[in-house]
């Protein structure tokens, strides 16, 4: 009797695409299929791209194959996944959301969903009390992110999943800055795991992508229904280009979380730095439920600084390898400015009580040798002396 193949490792799922709609060549790489229409009763059903695409298909073939779940569709950007999700709620609907999100999560619920009636409530998930508010306020959806942004605070995804469940509670996770390959939201409860797939799975800064996974069929049917109806499809040319970047992602994403976890341990004795943020760190606060839930500590940094908004920007702009720029994930390292820059829209006071002062800085950990990337954040620090 033959014995049965074992389940391919992370690292050959991502490099191993399947299926390339191209049997007549046998090309290896798929080509990019830049076609707006297609000839009516194709074997493969296709029609318009805005309703699927040969890309599209091959890219979510493989983020479901490193998610280890059933369904993915793919959006136009991380933002176009957000939206796909938002857009089957109702009138009427309350969504918690974790209060430290993305600043473009928040706006689209504050000023978009919120003219159609979807209500928001901010909750932090690292509290104890979580659990009891969602039982009390019997909410339509859980939105969560963990690691968050741009704190990185921890969320024990497992612990609020199990109390949505109880009530009959989908619960979204944005894994954006943890990627399949440090964590998987859907083995741990979760409904839905949503990515940006312009930031680690392409890693390049060369393409804009969304995407949600899912083992839900209704929950999969209305992400293809809203990139349909909606008109949040990616174009065939980025699927091209982030089906080529996840090959490469568990090599890109080895080396990225080496140099963060030594550049963590560098900034915690600097004498310019008042704090450190990284998961995996003994210092984080919630260190215990990082190590329970991520395989790694992830790419991203977050310090805080003795300085001044003006101080801390200029430090930003003195660097040499850290190049100032909203976005992470990318082989190149980055540095942002959250309070100008990814959360410049959020209200002073919302900034104050999450923690987002002027001195805290957000390094997004790239692939270069990691003694040049600590030099020059030495020199940059060096001028607040």
């Amino acid at each position: 009797m033959q014995r049965p193949a074992p389940a391919p490792a992370d690292s050959t799922r991502a490099i191993h695409h399947g299926e390339s709609f191209a049997e007549g060549t046998g090309t290896v790489m798929p080509p990019i299929y830049a076609t707006s229409t297609f000839a009516h009763g194709n074997p493969e059903g296709f029609d318009y791209t805005r309703s699927g695409n040969p890309n599209f298909r091959i890219l979510e073939g493989v983020l479901a194959s490193v998610e280890h779940c059933e369904h993915a569709t793919v959006f136009g950007s991380g933002v176009s996944a957000i939206t796909a999700i938002a857009s089957g709620l109702r009138q009427g609907d309350l969504v918690l959301c974790e209060e430290n999100l993305y600043g473009c999560t928040v706006r689209l619920f504050e000023q978009v969903f919120a003219k159609f009636g979807v209500r928001t409530q901010w909750v932090d998930f690292t509290a104890p009390s979580a659990a009891e508010t969602i039982a009390a306020s019997q909410p339509a959806m859980v939105w969560l992110e963990s690691p968050t942004n741009p704190l990185l605070k921890v969320i024990d995804l497992e612990a609020v999943c199990a109390a949505a469940k109880a009530a009959d509670v989908p619960v979204v996770v944005d894994n954006t800055f943890a990627t399949a390959l440090v964590q998987r939201p859907l083995e741990l409860g979760a409904t839905l795991s949503l990515t940006s797939t312009t930031k680690y799975i392409n890693g390049h800064s060369d393409a804009l992508g969304g995407a949600v996974c899912t083992d839900d069929p209704s929950w999969y049917q209305k992400m293809v229904f809203a990139q349909k109806a909606l008109g949040l499809q990616p174009s065939p040319f980025d699927c091209w280009l982030i089906t080529r970047g996840i090959k490469t992602l568990p090599l890109r994403l080895k080396q990225q979380m080496a140099n963060a976890a030594a550049l963590a341990d560098h900034l915690a004795n600097h004498p310019q730095v008042s704090w450190v943020r990284y998961p995996h760190r003994s210092d984080h606060p919630q260190q215990d439920v990082a190590l329970k839930q991520m395989r790694h500590g992830g790419a991203i940094v977050t310090i805080g600084i003795n300085a001044s908004r003006d101080q801390a920007y200029a430090v930003c702009k003195a660097l040499r390898w850290f190049t100032m720029a909203e976005s992470l994930g990318g082989v190149e390292s980055l540095i942002c400015h959250p309070a100008t820059m990814t959360h410049a829209a959020v209200a002073s006071e919302v900034k104050q009580k999450l923690g987002i002062s002027d001195g805290l800085i957000r390094l997004s950990v790239g692939c270069e040798d990691v003694s040049d990337l600590i030099d020059d954040l030495d020199q940059a620090l060096s001028q607040l002396q």
